[in-house]
């Protein structure tokens, strides 16, 4: 088990809700999975890996019969809604036009991006691309992280650093990660770095704190997920 164990795969549906929300029967079920896939990379690569640059960490998808709704996380909500609304309305009319169907999109601003696995993990391959110190470039992320509030960091990256010719790995870890304690609030971020050499892969875990000292009301609400699961005192 140990370095094996995802840790949100490891937790959905005890502490963690899923990323995608809704039912369909077998026939249409690979139908609308091939959609989600879809939609992901869409959006990823409309607001991440092109300008404007929102900082979206997460991507949820709802389906009901009549409409799809698109919930997206992200540190610069004013990049994603544009000028009087003009971005957010554009993607929609995109949206719509992948999938056929009607679009509503609602936006989650993550207030404490310094912590946020997914985006210290595209922070530090962006870093990476623009070759920066691979070991100053973990040591501020991790210390950074600390000073935001997380409790624990742990940081990977493998492949040909600073150009070696042969690819090593080197971890950084700061604070405690109890990656296989399910009440652990453990986010998780992985991202790919196309440097000259070859890629490299980047591999963020932030332990936040335990779910029973914490209520993350702005994304349960909004993404319509139950209310964390309380562990028996």
């Amino acid at each position: 088990m140990g370095q094996k164990v995802h840790p949100f795969g490891y937790r959905v549906g005890i502490t963690e809700i899923h990323r995608s929300r809704w039912y369909a029967p077998k026939a249409l079920y690979g139908e609308l999975l091939v959609e989600d896939f879809k939609i992901r990379k869409y959006v990823e690569h409309r607001l991440n890996i092109v300008p404007p640059y929102a900082a979206v960490s997460d991507i949820h998808i709802e389906r009901t019969r009549e409409e799809l709704k698109v919930i997206i996380k992200t540190a610069r909500p004013g990049l994603v809604i544009g000028p009087k609304g003009s971005e957010v309305d554009r993607l929609t009319e995109d949206l719509q036009t992948i999938t056929g169907r009607k679009v509503s999109i609602s936006i989650i601003e993550i207030r404490n991006a310094d912590a946020d696995a997914q985006l210290i993990a595209d922070g530090i391959a962006e870093q990476l691309k623009k070759r920066s110190s691979f070991r100053r470039v973990n040591k501020m992320r991790a210390e950074t992280a600390m000073q935001a509030g997380a409790k624990g960091i742990k940081i990977m990256i493998s492949g040909r650093l600073g150009g070696a010719e042969m690819s090593r790995r080197l971890t950084t870890s700061l604070g405690s990660i109890p990656v296989a304690t399910l009440q652990a609030h453990v986010d998780y971020g992985v991202a790919t770095s196309r440097t000259p050499a070859g890629a490299v892969g980047v591999k963020v875990w932030v332990y936040k704190g335990m779910y029973t000292d914490e209520v993350d009301e702005s994304m349960t609400s909004a993404a319509g997920g139950r209310p964390r699961a309380r562990g028996r005192r």
